[in-house]
């Protein structure tokens, strides 16, 4: 989970980027229609860029990886550590129960 918090709910991200995007041209520059429009809901130009570029990426417009295939490939790494951590703890139990049966007395 991401340790900053998300002040603006995902509605007004979207509404932002298609702003962005459907005024782009009345503005000399893409910079231009971001920093209007980040003035306009109140958030820092450099933010609603990354929103833009992050919705690009989303529909393919862009190169680089997905916000699905991220959250996913996180979730597996998650999941993979967790794995390796308690096999780690079943290593180690065998270990303990094996030498503790070596440790016991022979019984006939």
């Amino acid at each position: 989970m991401s340790k900053t918090t998300n002040k603006f709910a995902p509605e007004v991200r979207d509404r932002a980027v298609r702003m962005v995007f459907d005024h782009e041209r009345d503005h000399p520059s893409r910079w231009a229609a971001v920093v209007s429009i980040a003035e306009k809901i109140g958030c820092v130009p450099q933010t609603l860029l990354e929103w833009v570029k992050k919705a690009e990426v989303n529909s393919g417009k862009r190169a680089g990886v997905p916000t699905e295939v991220a959250d996913k490939l996180k979730a597996l790494e998650r999941e993979v550590r967790e794995l390796r951590q308690a096999n780690e703890i079943l290593r180690k139990a065998s270990a303990y129960f094996a030498q503790a049966e070596l440790d016991r007395p022979f019984r006939r």
